[in-house]
């Protein structure tokens, strides 16, 4: 079963950071995480679902050998690797701006349910929304500031019907009746070791016994490669990870 996640390509951070955190929470549940790959709240999806180990999905609006933006060359490799890249479009169709609201009915087809993070009220997201409804999916909204304007198309559905959520578990609630033969137990994950710090912790759950490279690490975490850098030689030399051709993997 998947859920998808979608909002602003030019996100507040708060946003971002709270798509990506839905995203691993609803992974760590078992749940696919369905976005477009683009900018702003699509990649924080990708992202989160990536960083809890879980399965994400991208619906393109060019074909499944282009990469559009450019810039999310190394986020879709980590997709391709770790879920599915998915189009209706033929190989090498280039990016258009009809291709991708076209493209949003699969990605609200595909899913139980759309939650939008943060949107203006005339973004693309309301139409994946309207969609998701015609469809017969759950539709979920995030609310914010009324003095975000980014917070305005969210206000808008949840006005029309949308469910408000806070949290993830919000729509494990709505939806629990569906996933109940799916989604995974919900009981608190084992902690890591307390000795480590936060950041520390975050790149130990990207980690498993098969090797992973500096590059995807930085990817998934959304950390820079000096910063990563570093970390990874203070967790060698703490005897948390080990480096092996390919990178690294996490000992214990």
């Amino acid at each position: 079963p998947q859920v998808a996640i979608v909002g602003s390509r030019r996100p507040t951070p708060q946003a971002r950071r709270l798509a990506q955190e839905m995203a691993m929470d609803l992974s760590r549940k078992g749940l696919v995480i369905t976005s477009g790959m683009a900018l702003g709240i699509d990649a924080a999806a990708h992202q989160g679902a990536l960083g809890s180990y879980g399965s994400t999905i991208a619906v393109l609006g060019t074909g499944v050998d282009v990469v559009y933006p450019r810039s999310h060359g190394d986020l879709y490799q980590a997709i391709a690797m770790q879920g599915a890249i998915v189009s209706e479009f033929p190989l090498g169709t280039t990016p258009k701006p009809g291709h991708f609201p076209r493209r949003n009915r699969i990605i609200s087809g595909l899913s139980v349910g759309v939650l939008v993070v943060e949107a203006a009220l005339n973004s693309g997201s309301l139409i994946s929304a309207r969609l998701a409804a015609e469809q017969g999916r759950e539709v979920f909204a995030v609310p914010g500031s009324v003095l975000n304007p980014l917070s305005r198309g969210c206000h808008k559905l949840i006005k029309e019907g949308a469910v408000l959520v806070e949290s993830a578990e919000d729509i494990l609630v709505e939806l629990q009746s569906y996933l109940r033969a799916y989604v995974v137990s919900t009981s608190e994950p084992e902690p890591i070791n307390s000795d480590l710090s936060g950041v520390q912790r975050v790149i130990l759950e990207i980690m498993s016994a098969e090797a992973i490279s500096v590059d995807l690490i930085c990817q998934i975490s959304g950390l820079s490669f000096d910063e990563v850098s570093v970390i990874l030689t203070e967790m060698e030399l703490e005897g948390f990870i080990e480096s092996v051709p390919g990178g690294y993997i996490r000992v214990g």
